[in-house]
């Protein structure tokens, strides 16, 4: 078996007496029963012995997690509507519903933004592999929004490049918790894996570095609606930021309040903008997708609790 990483995490003093299989669950990115069957095909040693998965941890223990290169997978093509906001050989840019996974992963192979297009284009790039064919950036799960998907690797190579060089526009529009006072600001602060929960992200000093633009659009009792752009692309970025700012974004359970007051399915933001040099034809073009109803429903209950 052909291994693809090698992960190494030590227990600290908070993981003792955690069950292996849920605190590997908690600190990498993959599932409780992927990382179980991983541990069964001894694939997880601690301190250099296999173990099962209801192993207690102690402190200091030393744990290697192999995770095995990605056997072939058939991805099928689902016949799922997408709300294309413009497509030609080279792009397709997709208005992303709240609630529906990019691309497949471990557990999670149907369903998905992928599966849709591989339905809808006969093409996609390869770059990033099988799992992941065009896709460029991501959104959240529960961010909806405008996204770029690219058709070939000479697209995608390029898209990439704009990416790196911070020269695409990304412009999004939250609602967010309390009332901001300043008109508009900047937050940059380093970005990285909370040293606790390593499936959040946190302000870190060992962090990447991040910085976000907001403006505030409109304010309400207790709420404000504002627009943000973010200069760099780190994971959960925008989420993260207005939560380190004391401003977390309504409906967001990972980074906001654990007691929402409103019945939403995930944090109510939404990829408004984007703007690229189009790969080919070397011009620069914006894409934008309309405000969701989820979105608008919340604006006005704000509105009338004024």
């Amino acid at each position: 078996m052909n291994i693809a990483d090698k992960i190494n995490i030590i227990a600290e003093k908070d993981d003792v007496d955690k069950r292996i299989d849920s605190f590997l669950a908690s600190e990498l990115d993959y599932t409780r029963s992927y990382l179980k069957k991983l541990i069964l095909n001894g694939l997880v040693k601690v301190n250099g012995s296999s173990i099962k998965p209801n192993y207690k941890l102690k402190e200091g223990d030393s744990v290697d997690v192999n995770i095995p290169e990605v056997e072939e997978i058939d991805l099928m093509p689902e016949n799922i509507p997408l709300d294309i906001i413009y497509e030609d050989d080279d792009i397709i840019v997709i208005n992303k519903p709240q609630g529906m996974v990019v691309h497949p992963a471990p557990g999670n192979y149907s369903g998905t933004l992928v599966n849709a297009l591989l339905y809808h284009c006969k093409n996609l790039s390869g770059i990033n592999g099988e799992l992941r064919p065009g896709i460029v950036h991501r959104l959240d799960k529960d961010t909806s929004g405008v996204m770029v998907v690219a058709k070939n690797d000479k697209a995608h190579l390029d898209l990439s490049n704009q990416i790196k060089e911070r020269t695409i526009l990304k412009k999004y529009i939250a609602i967010v918790e309390g009332v901001i006072k300043d008109d508009e600001g900047s937050i940059e602060a380093p970005i990285g894996r909370d040293h606790v929960e390593r499936k959040k992200m946190a302000v870190t000093e060992d962090g990447r570095y991040a910085l976000t633009l907001y403006k505030v659009l409109e304010r309400y009792k207790n709420n404000s609606l504002i627009e943000a752009t973010i200069k760099t692309g780190r994971t959960h970025q925008i989420r993260v930021h207005m939560s380190y700012i004391g401003h977390p974004i309504v409906g967001d359970e990972v980074y906001g309040y654990k007691k929402q007051r409103f019945n939403l399915l995930g944090q109510a933001l939404h990829s408004r903008l984007l703007g690229l040099v189009h790969p080919s034809k070397k011009i620069y073009m914006e894409f934008e997708a309309p405000i969701p109803e989820y979105f608008e429903r919340l604006i006005d209950i704000l509105k009338s609790k004024q």
